[in-house]
């Protein structure tokens, strides 16, 4: 298996009460964001996504494994909540379950 990086990405919303008055439209994207990752979770490149229900205000995270920077930027370019919210995206050292 090959060597993999490690990121921890933090998707963070419009506004802090977005997981509660979110738009029909935002509602939408937001969906689209799901379906859009669940295939890198099944196979297995995410580790963990989710909503964390912070009551400063909610917000997504992820942890993933990549062959490289630019495959992440790749996969979060395509993302399609970006511009509705921003991401911030830090390396991390993972231990991780052995294949």
């Amino acid at each position: 298996m090959p060597e993999l990086s490690h990121f921890f990405l933090k998707l963070n919303p419009p506004r802090a009460s977005f997981t509660t008055d979110m738009t029909a439209e935002e509602r939408a994207i937001m969906q689209a964001h799901v379906l859009y990752w669940m295939p890198f979770v099944q196979d297995g490149t995410i580790i963990v996504l989710g909503p964390v229900a912070d009551p400063k205000g909610g917000y997504g995270i992820a942890i993933m494994g990549v062959p490289d920077r630019s495959r992440l930027d790749e996969l979060v370019a395509a993302d399609p909540a970006n511009g509705l919210c921003s991401y911030e995206i830090h390396p991390m050292r993972a231990v991780t379950k052995n294949p």
